[in-house]
């Protein structure tokens, strides 16, 4: 078994989304490819979980606008 890879953020940090973050059929009461949230929102860390097949750190953000949203680490950065 494969370790768990160790989450770069953590629970209740601060971030800024990276890029534009769009609707890939996680929100069935949103448009497919809607956007979801914009680049440059802040949010705030409220889970961390894994996705076990890619052995990578998911992080659900609760940005201002736009909900909360599971995040890879490329697409956000610390605030």
């Amino acid at each position: 078994m494969i370790e768990p890879r160790e989450a770069k953020y953590q629970w209740g940090q601060r971030i800024v989304a990276m890029v534009d973050l769009f609707n890939d059929g996680s929100y069935p009461d949103r448009e497919p490819e809607s956007l979801l949230v914009s680049n440059g929102t802040p949010g705030e860390i409220v889970n961390v979980g894994y996705h076990e097949e890619l052995n990578l750190p998911v992080y659900l953000v609760e940005f201002q606008e736009g909900g909360v949203v599971g995040c890879l680490e490329e697409e956000i950065t610390p605030a």
